[in-house]
């Protein structure tokens, strides 16, 4: 039974995708990405009652991080499909075979990523994300996105690279300990109190360094900008809230493999100060940022630095964490969809050229304004809460100094987003018309909004099954084998 249901939540993507670069029409491709997100989505719910699960001799497994980055990847997935319907139609004379096909080798290489129980499988399928997601970036075949395809394939390779020779470190680390060379997460876990400590702290450096590329931690981050600011919206949506969680779930790993070996101060160090050093970079570069698409990817670099400054702090601020993992992802979702319809009605990304969204597009516009002051961490939104969690973790723990630099960096970027933001939706329309004849739809309104008001049920009323997920994620990084 477990191992049928590994499968059958791997064998539908890929199927998915296979059937998708073979089916000849244009118009009814599309309808497959609906129909998986659907059933994945189903199935992860499924996964999630099922408890602990293992397949293919331990290499693939579901544990509590497992379960969290599941439904943060479905979710999201399934939303962006429906969005997908819209999209597609609108631009209907560009081809989709390579787009939805793509689309949904990257659901498989996330959920294979999530699933994974041995190094060696984790590193090949967030490899296999890069791959999948490049042609997503180019879609739309000019000079931009080719140069943000091509940033994001170099960068992307070059961390890859480097979290692989991490892997092997790791692995040396465990002969050179007296023990057997294994690559199985469980195995490492049980032998990592021998390993030799300088092969394995080189180890974790080249992982943080590499998969923090992946992540998107300042100053690993310049492909973040372009990537995003030329993918279409639903492709950000899926890197800014999919991509990074799964890399990040990579880091999570690590961190794991450090406690167990008793070297969790200079893991839990390190990731504070990748934390910080991001919050201050998106804090300077969020500033006057002339694309508000752009103005999202430093974003995202913020929430990727929140996300490791609650995990090196511990604590209460390791749930805050977890649940601002996903908090981010469908807030993001929310944002770049809401970009995404702004962008194609005005048909620009330039703050300068967008004004007055709000009389235009009403719904994208308010979803934008609403995402913002979500994303930001205003209440009654989720995040406000996943944040204010991590904030009480940081100053219970006498981390008075980095409370101090979080608020100070919070705010500077809730100033800076909130300029960016108020212009493109306030104001008078300008006389440059855009594209006159885009219209609102539910499939490009439906979508975000339901994702809005998950964040917004959630920062109000927490159900117990949803809290003991996120519980349960967090005691497992606080447990010490």
């Amino acid at each position: 039974m477990e191992n049928n249901l590994l499968a059958l939540i791997l064998l539908l993507p890929f199927g998915g995708a296979c059937l998708a670069f073979a089916l000849p029409s244009d118009r009814l491709r599309p309808w497959l990405l609906p129909l998986c997100g659907s059933l994945h989505l189903v199935l992860t719910f499924v996964v999630i009652q099922a408890g602990p699960l293992s397949a293919a001799n331990g290499w693939l497994g579901i544990d509590p991080l497992s379960r969290l980055i599941l439904l943060i990847i479905s979710l999201l997935f399934c939303g962006c499909s429906f969005y997908a319907l819209g999209y597609l139609r609108y631009r209907i004379s560009w081809g989709n075979r390579i787009f939805v096909t793509c689309l949904l080798l990257f659901l498989f290489a996330m959920t294979l990523a999530a699933m994974a129980r041995h190094l060696g499988i984790l590193w090949v399928a967030v490899e296999t994300t890069t791959v999948s997601s490049a042609p997503l970036i180019y879609y739309n075949r000019n000079r931009l996105s080719i140069e943000a395809t091509w940033k994001y394939l170099l960068l992307g390779s070059v961390g890859i690279a480097l979290a692989m020779l991490g892997i092997l470190f790791v692995a040396y680390a465990g002969l050179a300990g007296g023990g057997h060379v294994s690559l199985q997460f469980d195995d490492i876990l049980h032998g990592a109190a021998t390993y030799s400590r300088p092969w394995l702290k080189a180890g974790f450096v080249f992982l943080l360094v590499g998969f923090g590329t992946k992540v998107g931690f300042a100053p690993l981050h310049t492909w973040k900008p372009d990537a995003y600011g030329e993918a279409p919206g639903l492709v950000g949506a899926l890197l800014a809230g999919g991509l990074t969680s799964v890399a990040f779930l990579a880091l999570l790993r690590t961190l794991q493999i450090m406690d167990a070996a008793s070297e969790a101060v200079m893991a839990r160090e390190a990731f504070l100060a990748m934390g910080l050093i991001s919050m201050a970079f998106a804090a300077v570069f969020v500033i006057r940022q002339p694309d508000f698409k752009r103005m999202l990817a430093y974003s995202s670099v913020e929430h990727m630095g929140i996300l490791a400054i609650g995990v090196s702090v511990g604590g209460i601020a390791t749930f805050g964490a977890m649940f601002h993992l996903l908090n981010n992802a469908l807030t993001k979702g929310v944002l770049f969809l809401a970009a995404g319809n702004i962008h194609r009605r005005f048909e620009s990304k330039r703050v300068g050229d967008v004004r007055g969204a709000i009389i235009l597009l009403p719904f994208s516009a308010s979803l934008f304004l609403l995402g913002f002051l979500a994303i930001t961490g205003s209440p009654p939104f989720a995040p406000f809460i996943s944040e204010f969690t991590i904030l009480q973790g940081i100053f219970s723990g006498g981390h008075y100094v980095t409370g101090g630099l979080f608020l100070f960096f919070l705010a500077v970027i809730f100033i800076g987003m909130g300029s960016t933001v108020l212009s493109v939706v306030f104001g008078n329309p300008p006389e440059k018309k855009g594209d006159e004849n885009y219209r609102e739809t539910l499939a490009t309104t439906g979508a975000p909004l339901i994702m809005l008001l998950i964040i917004l049920v959630l920062g109000v009323y927490l159900p117990d099954p949803v809290r003991r997920i996120f519980a349960d994620a967090a005691a497992l990084l606080e447990v010490r084998p």
